[in-house]
């Protein structure tokens, strides 16, 4: 890493979060897998799993309200399936970060190990949400990956830049829950418990990322700094190649799932309008979140506003 040689955001510039706060609130919430998922916790495959504002399979109205619903199914397991997927390179980033500080034994410390045993944790519940979603779906849907391969790929940018697509993730998650599932009551209550434990430990999470991002962000100079920016986008760009791969694979599942076939025309209507779907779900939602513009411009100023114009692509 190069030396740094310029100046950093004011101190007084970035949030007010703190390692000793961030801990407290995760031993408050702490929660096991085993108490979510399994036994009589079942799925209910009669209610949407995710909410229209990210699912969007109503302007699809040539497909019957029963096609409708399974397609907002397969899209509610590809929403965990790739939760799971982004974690396979948050933990290994987490744990690399933390390894530094393990001499220490303060907040700090504790913070960030408690972050990667989480991460753990949700790759964990969603690999058994996975299997039991297919159990009782009744035919395959593939998905994107091996994760180990998308995990080495971006591990491979600079750390800035993989931190700020881990801060992308976590305030996207925020925005998820608080804006479309938290009084969503049409929900599959099973579906939306997971959905609303993943939430729990990642709100803290986000504030975690941001004290990483800040450390990372004031020992890199100017110039890692703005290549940070756009490597945070060729990330994103690498990303939605792989999820514009997943709406062909989900296409193929609902075929699967309800005998269907469709025309050329409908084929195609279904593919842009997932598309875009899944871009605002996974890149839109997260890129244009306010509290991730505001850590990208103290990065570098007028990130803000590329950022704006990018995210309006995957509205």
């Amino acid at each position: 890493m190069e030396t740094v040689t310029t100046t950093t955001a004011p101190a007084n510039a970035w949030p007010n979060y703190t390692f000793d706060a961030a801990l407290e609130a995760s031993d408050r919430v702490n929660w096991r897998v085993e108490d979510l998922i399994g036994g009589n916790k079942r799925l209910d495959f009669s209610k949407s799993f995710l909410p229209e504002s990210l699912a969007r399979v109503e302007p699809l109205d040539f497909l019957s309200p029963a096609s409708r619903l399974t397609l907002n199914q397969i899209r509610g397991h590809d929403y965990l399936y790739i939760f799971g997927l982004v974690e396979e390179f948050i933990l290994p980033f987490v744990l690399d970060h933390a390894r530094p500080l393990l001499r220490g034994n303060d907040a700090r410390v504790r913070a960030f190990l408690n972050f990667a045993s989480e991460e753990a944790k949700h790759i964990d519940l969603f690999k058994r949400f996975r299997s039991d979603f297919l159990v009782s779906f009744g035919s395959d849907c593939e998905v994107i990956g091996p994760p180990e391969a998308i995990a080495q790929a971006i591990l491979s940018k600079h750390p800035l830049a993989v931190a700020l697509v881990i801060l992308h993730i976590e305030w996207m998650t925020q925005r998820h829950y608080l804006d479309s599932v938290a009084e969503n009551n049409t929900l599959d209550p099973q579906f939306k418990s997971l959905l609303k434990h993943h939430w729990m430990e990642e709100s803290q999470h986000a504030k975690l990322d941001t004290l990483m991002v800040r450390a990372i962000s004031e020992a890199s100079s100017e110039k890692e700094r703005a290549a940070a920016i756009e490597g945070y986008l060729e990330i994103g760009g690498m990303l939605d190649g792989g999820l514009m791969q997943q709406v062909q694979f989900d296409i193929e599942s609902l075929k699967r799932a309800t005998g269907q076939t469709f025309t050329r025309e409908e084929s195609d209507r279904i593919l842009e309008v997932q598309r875009q779907a899944t871009r605002w779900t996974f890149l839109g939602s997260g890129m244009s979140h306010k509290n991730f513009l505001a850590t990208a411009e103290l990065i570098q100023p007028g990130a803000r506003a590329k950022l704006e114009e990018v995210s309006v692509l995957f509205s």
